[in-house]
């Protein structure tokens, strides 16, 4: 090698140890194939210290298309968070060849750790996300998003030169604004979660701040992913949908192909609980077994009074229980919401009520048992009110999940509390009967 050639050599070996940043810079606007031959040409300490400040994409494209050897050592070398952004941009054939090339220990780690656990912010993530370094141009954005394979981009994020998020660029600011205009002027605070952040703080966060996607970031906040709008969508159509078989005492995991073993193991313990507060319900009417032999007419509407009360509670754990998921409401919020559902309960329980007695007086002709039903039917159906806003409040404050047995709590509210006002006060005013 020539003195010239050598001192060349030297000036970029020092350039990339001491300027990483800047070189990875120049590097995301060369051509790949110069990119290669420079990088595997340095010190492996040398080679990552810019492989890691690349762009996940650019990154991937690099360990890509250089030799297995290289590779190999570069991935290895490079930081586990950074490898495996940017192995997420491999197809799976190619990842786990690349894997393979690695020892045990460190192909164990990066697939431990692209592996988040479930109903996590990790795993809800897309990993194939672009972080454009601060001081990049509209015109040098624009040129880097044409060439990513995906078209699902709602914001442009930006990084600094260690790929911790520092913002982000609304994808139309970016369409309309001057091709020499730097991200940096049209940057907004960028929100984002760490991995390994719940499935429900995604949900309330993209909720709250009412966002198209939420990047996800590591404990040092380097950029890692984004979660995408339809993810959200997706995850809270299948929490609902939990939601609703564990409401009625099924399993959350319960398919309609499910093994029957599975689905009665599941089942069969909650029916039980349901048997046993049937059987509450049942002893409250036992105790007015004598009103009842006296009035049979008690009997034939006891029905009507559980019904409706059953109904009216259903409503509002309903409408309380889908606050609560999608973080319309707090359980702070909890006296305005028990206030609502009681006024609520109160209005309606009185219109019911009304016509209820019209309708027993109608047919049983019978002015005592009217008002008798019309009395049980508004204090029944106002105790339903209250029981459906706040048991799913009060689980939910006990850390529990409110659609796990709300439903069966709620009836057993209901049917006694229903039973109860009903035959209390037939016994009670038996004399106008």
């Amino acid at each position: 090698m020539t003195p010239a050639r050598d001192g060349i050599a030297t000036l970029a070996r020092t350039y990339l140890r001491d300027f990483p940043g800047e070189a990875a810079r120049h590097v995301e606007s060369a051509p790949l194939g110069e990119t290669i031959a420079l990088l595997a040409s340095e010190p492996t300490s040398h080679a990552v210290a810019v492989i890691e400040r690349l762009a996940s994409n650019v990154a991937a494209d690099v360990l890509q298309a250089s030799a297995p050897e290289h590779a190999h050592r570069f991935v290895k070398a490079m930081d586990p968070v950074r490898a495996v952004a940017s192995l997420a941009w491999f197809d799976d054939a190619a990842r786990e060849k690349m894997l393979a090339g690695l020892d045990d220990d460190a192909a164990k780690e990066l697939r431990a750790m692209a592996e988040y656990p479930p109903a996590t912010a990790g795993r809800l993530m897309d990993p194939r996300v672009i972080g454009l370094r601060r001081g990049t141009t509209v015109h040098e954005a624009i040129d880097r998003l044409r060439s990513v394979r995906t078209r699902q981009i709602a914001d442009v994020y930006l990084t600094d030169d260690d790929g911790r998020l520092t913002g982000r660029v609304r994808l139309q600011d970016l369409a309309v604004s001057a091709p020499g205009e730097s991200l940096d002027a049209l940057a907004e605070p960028a929100v984002s979660v760490v991995g390994t952040a719940t499935a429900d703080d995604v949900v309330e966060t993209l909720t709250d701040r009412r966002l198209a996607a939420l990047p996800v970031v590591d404990f040092e906040g380097r950029l890692l992913g984004v979660i995408r709008h339809d993810t959200l969508v997706k995850t809270a159509q299948q929490d609902l949908a939990g939601n609703i078989q564990t409401m009625v005492g099924a399993s959350r995991d319960e398919r309609a192909l499910s093994r029957v073993r599975f689905a009665v193991r599941a089942r069969l313990p909650w029916l039980e609980i349901n048997l046993a507060t049937a059987f509450l319900a049942a002893a409250v009417v036992g105790l007015f077994e004598s009103t009842i032999m006296k009035f049979t007419a008690l009997a034939v509407l006891l029905p009507v009074v559980a019904g409706q009360s059953g109904n009216t509670g259903a409503q509002a754990l309903a409408v309380t229980m889908r606050g609560l998921a999608l973080r319309e409401i707090r359980v702070s919020q909890w006296p305005l919401i028990v206030r609502k559902e009681a006024a609520v309960a109160f209005i309606n329980g009185w219109a019911i009520a009304l016509t209820t007695s019209a309708g027993v007086l109608l047919w049983s002709g019978s002015p005592g048992l009217a008002l008798v039903i019309g009395s049980a039917m508004v204090i029944s159906m106002v105790a339903a009110g209250l029981a459906g806003a706040t048991i799913p409040i009060v689980l939910t404050e006990l850390g529990q999940d409110p659609a796990q047995s709300s439903s069966i709590i709620l009836t057993t509210v209901t049917d006694v509390v229903g039973f109860l006002s009903f035959l209390g006060i037939a016994t009670m005013l038996s004399g106008i009967l």
